[in-house]
């Protein structure tokens, strides 16, 4: 029978590379523990954050009259309804869960452009909150 890698304990028993022997203070060291939950909290706040990102980006996107963007060259509201959207639902979709896949990080960078750059924009043609104001004070 071949040895193993990692040999441990006072018998001279092998021990599966990865595992600590029988009879050993086991699991991973201490720092090893700590660092994974540090990445592991680190990635969940940023996973909020950009779901904050998102739904804001999405209802945003839902209020403004639709009007206002091809008047300000953004594109069309439908057009940036699904972009929100889909980056929306493939953020909450349980296989894509890290905010920095592939599909994430377009649909941050679609969220990102939309607050960014078309928002101000449009935001300047339809009033603050989507051009239903009755007058001057906001509509009250």
């Amino acid at each position: 029978m071949p040895r193993s890698l990692c040999e441990s304990g006072s018998a001279g028993r092998n021990a599966p590379v990865g595992r600590p022997a029988p009879g050993a203070s086991g699991g991973y060291p201490r720092g090893v523990f700590e660092a994974t939950s540090i990445v592991f909290y680190l990635q969940f706040a940023l996973w909020i954050i950009l779901l904050v990102l998102k739904a804001f980006a999405l209802g945003d996107a839902v209020m403004r009259p639709a009007d206002a963007f091809p008047a300000v060259d953004k594109q069309t509201k439908p057009l940036w309804l699904i972009l929100t959207g889909l980056a929306l639902l493939i953020h909450l979709i349980p296989q894509f869960w890290s905010p920095i896949s592939l599909l994430n990080i377009a649909g941050t960078i679609a969220a990102a452009v939309y607050v960014v750059g078309v928002r101000p924009a449009v935001r300047e043609i339809g009033g603050s909150r989507g051009g239903r104001g009755g007058g001057p004070s906001g509509g009250w």
